[in-house]
């Protein structure tokens, strides 16, 4: 094959990979890189001793990893597949999110009590702001930026954080230890899982009210919402699937098995697929959403955590 021909092949190759997921591996202390067109592992990356939440930069640049081991959080160059800084956090970090304008971290810390907020530009640490729930899990951004939503495994309700204020305002009850949060993309509402009930909460987020409790999977854990908002996807832990709720009426629409575990997920942007981390049979089950059926399960590190998608 000619020079010519062989950079045509591999921009035809470029050209159809599809965005990059990238899968929190908690005991190897790694980050697996899944490209969603091929459905395969495309490299590795280191990401400290024990990675766990993650959040991802608008542009894919950088990524942010809570390094439970370090109390730290982690700052990768998606380019170079490295750690460029760390920053220090309260005591074992774990859920992460980012404000859409790629401003704020968010990162929930479990034995500091509290939601540690950082400047992506600079790298300082702004505020810790204490919740009510013990041992926060998540601490997820309105898509709007006005609200952080935290979860904590000690609680049976959700802190509602104040962003530009800095300080919970309000909390919401819910069922025992509520785990996955997501949000709707305009906002209005949020689904929360709750574990140990195995119940998942829609929750008006203006008035700050639970809508709905619909009944999930044993112990019911991470949460994401498709592009449209018209459907949540559930992970139960202890059956192994993932429960998928229709959002305009609050209603189960299917149940998919994956591996074992399954926890955190995150879906492609056009909504196609989703990734669900299955911790203890170390690998990603592929849901196509068209259909509501497993596609794949693409081997990763050991105990993956969790997903997120560019």
């Amino acid at each position: 094959m000619s020079f010519a021909a062989a950079l045509l092949v591999a921009a035809a190759a470029h050209a159809l990979a599809g965005p990059l997921a990238y899968v929190a591996n908690e005991k190897s202390g790694t980050v697996s890189i899944i490209d969603t067109a091929l459905d395969r592992v495309v490299g590795e990356m280191p990401a400290g001793k024990r990675p766990r939440g993650m959040a991802l930069s608008p542009d894919g640049k950088r990524l942010y990893v809570s390094d439970q081991s370090a109390n730290a959080l982690h700052v990768i160059d998606t380019g170079e597949r490295r750690i460029g800084r760390s920053i220090a956090l309260g005591e074992s970090p774990e859920g992460v999110s980012i404000s859409a304008d790629g401003l704020l971290i968010a990162a929930a810390s479990e034995l500091a009590n509290a939601v540690v907020l950082v400047d992506t530009s600079s790298g300082k640490v702004l505020a810790a702001v204490k919740t009510e729930g013990k041992n926060p899990e998540h601490a997820v951004f309105s898509p709007d930026g006005r609200w952080l939503y935290v979860s904590a495994e000690d609680a049976s309700q959700v802190d509602v954080v104040d962003v530009r204020e800095r300080r919970q305002v309000t909390s919401i009850a819910v069922a025992r230890r509520p785990r996955g949060i997501a949000f709707t993309p305009d906002s209005k509402r949020a689904y929360v899982a709750c574990e140990l009930d195995s119940r998942i909460y829609a929750i008006d987020v203006e008035a700050h009210r639970t809508l709905a409790e619909i009944r999930g999977g044993n112990f019911s854990n991470g949460v994401v919402i498709s592009p449209d908002g018209a459907r949540a996807y559930v992970s139960n832990g202890r059956d192994a699937s993932v429960t998928i709720i229709d959002t305009r009426a609050n209603q189960v629409l299917a149940t998919v098995a994956v591996g074992e575990r399954p926890w955190n997920m995150a879906i492609t942007p056009d909504g196609a697929k989703v990734y669900v981390a299955n911790g203890r049979s170390n690998s990603v089950s592929v849901i196509e959403t068209k259909g509501n059926t497993r596609i794949a399960d693409i081997p990763v590190g050991e105990l993956p955590w969790g997903v997120v998608i560019r």
